[in-house]
């Protein structure tokens, strides 16, 4: 039998197994602006996405928190689980049944490290989103008992995102940002990898046995970058050099990781690669452009932040990015689907389908 009729084969029957076991696996997700759905709107931040035009394609057509035009990437994964999106944990609604489908604990303007996004003020640091995750836990206990809560949370995919603002809202922040003189570049790459090492030992230690760990995006090539950076509409060097730093370090960290573990516990995505591809080649994806941002004003819509005076484009899925620093609804998609279909190239070790198959078994 070809190897592709057995991987498919070994889909189906993993899809009957979750059918005939009930309810979706539970999901969790830690991280920043690219992943949070509406925590940040519960803070006294500047880092919000609750106003018009976000959410301008999202069903209700209504600013939900999410960074986007529309879904962001926790939706669409949920939506290829075959499960409801997770509400934020400081939402009120989270109670009853609802905390068994999983949380969002995701804050924008959040980083690694404890000094990044110090200009936003009010937000949920990670390590006070993992503490929210150890009283999410005993909320859970509370409801069905810790033994159950420990199958779920074991049981559980969680995506933690992190990186990019560590690099764009602390060491490029200002020119001479303290950590631009504590560190060079690829010094403090290698710091904050190291940081991000105790991170996810943390949320080993709290249960998790699945997690995907998405590396930082290009950095030079946002709307953002290319307003205020680039020269002649190339991608700024150095926030590029960065991500080129950050990913391949961050993967070499999953594999010591998971070996250390012996398990593979923790899956690499390699964002910069996956978004290169449509960067460098938009019409390819059905883009226009992947330098001018939807919404936003000033060279490339990448000045400032997208209100309801910035410019709009009319159709958000022309456009790669929908704001100076945050991808489409569409590409958004186009990332989902490298994240479940993806080759080595995208994935260390395994793509989702891949781990949704083998933990079907």
């Amino acid at each position: 039998m070809p190897t592709a009729t057995i991987f498919l084969l070994v889909l189906f029957i993993g899809k009957l197994i979750s059918c005939s076991e009930g309810a979706p696996r539970a999901f969790f997700v830690f991280g920043d602006s690219l992943v949070d759905n509406g925590n940040n709107n519960y803070l006294l931040t500047s880092a919000r996405a609750d106003s018009p035009p976000y959410g301008i394609d999202y069903p209700t057509h209504r600013p939900t928190g999410r960074f986007s035009n529309g879904f962001n990437i926790p939706d669409l994964i949920s939506q290829e689980l075959g499960a409801e999106a997770t509400l934020p944990y400081l939402n009120p609604e989270l109670n009853g049944d609802k905390l068994l489908v999983g949380a969002n604990f995701a804050s924008a303007g959040i980083g690694i490290l404890n000094d990044t996004g110090i200009q936003f003020a009010n937000i949920i640091r990670i390590s006070t989103q993992l503490q929210n995750f150890e009283q999410y836990q005993a909320r859970v206990s509370a409801l069905i008992g810790e033994e159950q809560t420990e199958r779920l949370v074991n049981g559980a995919l969680v995506l933690i995102t992190l990186g990019g603002n560590d690099y764009v809202n602390n060491y490029f922040f200002t020119p001479i940002s303290a950590r631009r003189l504590q560190y060079n570049l690829q010094d403090f790459s290698v710091y904050i990898i190291s940081e991000y090492r105790k991170i996810l030992m943390r949320l080993y230690d709290l249960g998790a046995r699945r997690v995907l760990v998405t590396g930082s995006g290009p950095l030079g090539c946002v709307p953002s970058s290319l307003a205020s950076r680039s020269v002649n509409g190339e991608c700024a060097e150095e926030p590029q050099k960065a991500s080129a730093i950050f990913n391949p370090l961050l993967v070499q960290m999953i594999q010591g990781l998971n070996q250390e573990l012996g398990s593979d516990i923790f899956v690499a995505a390699n964002a910069m690669e996956m978004q290169n591809d449509f960067i460098k080649d938009p019409q390819a994806f059905g883009f226009v452009t992947s330098k001018i941002a939807c919404c936003g004003q000033g060279p490339y819509n990448g000045i400032g932040i997208c209100t309801s005076s910035s410019n709009l484009c009319p159709n958000r899925d022309l456009y790669a990015f929908w704001d100076p620093f945050h991808p489409s609804e569409r590409a958004n998609k186009i990332i989902v689907q490298t994240l479940f279909t993806g080759s080595d190239k995208y994935m260390t070790p395994m793509n989702l389908s891949t781990i949704m198959a083998i933990d079907s078994l």
